[in-house]
């Protein structure tokens, strides 16, 4: 887990996996699609993978545990997030726990992370930010 949360220190770099094979998988956009795009094209990639992430929200949570993952750091968690982890027995550690995940203009609770808010089914919420992001 060390060096990829050494690799946040890279501004460039939101996120980073390393999957059961070694290999290392970097996100770079903000938000969720880099995330949700690689559950859609190659589900099982993630199977059973250590994740380092800047922010993780309610939403990325949900994708994150589609997707398989065993272990997950976060710079910056929300509360809502950690109880999904929590709930499905993934084991998790962050620097900084917040309420909610803001949006990017800082004035309302992320979109994703409210969509979200009373989903608990990974599947559903991949159904719903799929909707989210094509809108």
């Amino acid at each position: 887990m060390k060096c990829l949360k050494e690799k946040l220190r890279n501004p460039i770099i939101r996120g980073v996996a390393r999957t059961a094979s070694g290999m290392i998988i970097e996100f770079h956009n903000p938000g969720v699609k880099d995330l949700f795009n690689l559950v859609a094209t190659k589900p099982n990639l993630l199977k059973e993978t250590i994740v380092a992430d800047r922010v993780i929200g309610r939403g990325a949570a949900l994708l994150l545990i589609k997707g398989g993952i065993s272990q997950v750091f976060a710079s910056i968690i929300s509360k809502p997030a950690l109880d999904v982890f929590m709930h499905y027995g993934i084991d998790v550690s962050y620097d900084i726990l917040v309420d909610n995940i803001l949006n990017h203009s800082g004035t309302d609770i992320c979109p994703v992370e409210k969509l979200t808010m009373t989903i608990s089914q990974p599947d559903i919420a991949f159904v719903k930010i799929k909707e989210f992001i094509s809108t």
